[in-house]
């Protein structure tokens, strides 16, 4: 079966981090491209950053850069997302999905994924 797994969510203080973590199973993630989206209640899904097959592209919204860092180790088909200086707006369901393609180009059109996570909560607040 083929499938994306995030961990690592919960609840944190604003100013706090947290990393959170993308596990593909059924399949290896060295040629997709992968993305992180986020969710919050009453909101769009929005692209949050994305990392090209090779590791050596990454691309984030303007609302993260600075504090969230994309990273993979496809040796553990595990794409990473450290999250730094969260604050209460950060608060959303996260998501990880895969594009079978090695680019990030137009990485925030939900459609263009072909395999999506069932995402993990993150909490910011005092």
């Amino acid at each position: 079966q083929l499938q994306l797994v995030e961990s690592g969510g919960g609840l944190v203080q604003p100013g706090g981090s947290l990393r959170l973590s993308c596990v593909a199973s059924g399949f290896t993630v060295d040629y997709y491209a992968i993305g992180w989206f986020r969710q919050a209640p009453g909101k769009e899904r929005e692209g949050v950053s994305c990392i090209s097959s090779s590791g050596s592209s990454t691309k984030y919204a303007d609302s993260v850069k600075g504090r969230f860092t994309i990273s993979r180790d496809n040796a553990k088909n595990t794409v990473y997302l450290q999250m730094n200086s969260l604050k209460p707006e950060d608060t959303a369901v996260y998501y990880c999905a895969a594009h079978s393609t090695s680019s990030c180009s137009g990485y925030v059109s939900t459609v263009r994924y072909d395999y999506w996570g069932q995402g993990t909560q993150v909490t910011v607040s005092s």
